[in-house]
């Protein structure tokens, strides 16, 4: 019988390897034609966008493609994007650690002690139903027109999506997972680094990935306000001068920054999650 079994698992491998190689190519066969439909259509809007300044609509309200890319190519090789954007990018970047960072810890710690999570619930939803633009003026007066100012408002924004990410996955960490990591004598250290906190990553990832884009909006909000660098400043003065084709060229850059930030985000989730099927 042993025999006969082993001779059947054999027969059924090629079978296998077959249906996999042929799901695999067809894998293969769907990220190409996503990425060239992609493509594509990001090279029809370009010619549609193209053909349409100064046939269909004035160039002074959404300038072109042409003069979009070249005031881009200006600023690159002046150096005048990477002092911006670099600004920019350190608000932004030290704004989300820190929202992040505190989000987490408060949402591990709110999500795993409910008396605590009951007696803060109604003073965390009065603050997170403030519009966070409306706090940008006071931390202005806080910590002043420089640095700081974007940094806090970046790290509340973040705070936020961070906190009740990674509140609502700790709750839903299953209590049997839980239990049984007890039984096995585990403290209560051992079950939040072996059951809790990798149970609830995929809820931690979403709040980062969800996050990010709204840290870089917090920095160039308050870069509109109050401001003499960054990206946020350079589209407020070009608004200012009636420069479309400056203020565009701005919004390239940050879609462009914002698509790359979530493209690493995705590789550091799929790292992350890498146990997962």
């Amino acid at each position: 019988m042993d025999a006969i079994d082993n001779s059947a698992a054999v027969a059924q491998e090629p079978k296998k390897s077959t249906a996999v190689a042929r799901f695999q190519a067809r894998e293969t066969r769907r990220k190409w034609l996503v990425a060239g439909c992609q493509i594509a259509f990001g090279l029809s809007f370009l010619a549609f966008w193209q053909y349409s300044s100064g046939h269909l609509i004035d160039p002074f309200f959404v300038s072109s493609p042409i003069a979009v890319f070249a005031k881009l190519w200006d600023w690159t090789i002046s150096g005048y994007l990477w002092y911006n954007l670099s600004m920019t990018l350190f608000a932004t970047g030290l704004g989300f650690a820190i929202g992040a960072g505190i989000g987490f810890v408060l949402g591990i710690l709110f999500g795993r002690y409910k008396f605590v999570a009951d007696v803060f619930d109604p003073y965390i939803t009065a603050i997170y139903s403030l519009p966070k633009i409306a706090l940008a003026p006071l931390f202005i007066m806080w910590f002043g027109i420089g640095l700081a100012s974007k940094v806090a408002v970046s790290a509340a924004v973040v705070f936020f999506l961070v906190f009740l990410n990674t509140f609502s996955g700790v709750r839903e960490v299953n209590p049997i997972y839980i239990h049984a990591t007890q039984i096995m004598g585990a403290n209560s250290w051992n079950v939040m680094r072996t059951v809790i906190i990798p149970s609830a990553t995929a809820w931690v990832i979403t709040g980062l990935k969800v996050s990010v884009p709204y840290a870089l909006v917090g920095t160039v909000i308050g870069e509109f306000m109050s401001a003499n660098r960054g990206i946020g400043f350079v589209i407020a003065q070009a608004s200012a001068l009636f420069d479309t084709t400056s203020v565009f060229t701005g919004l390239l850059v940050l879609a462009i920054v914002g698509s790359l930030i979530n493209a690493g985000l995705k590789l550091a989730e799929g790292w992350l999650l890498r146990w997962r099927p």
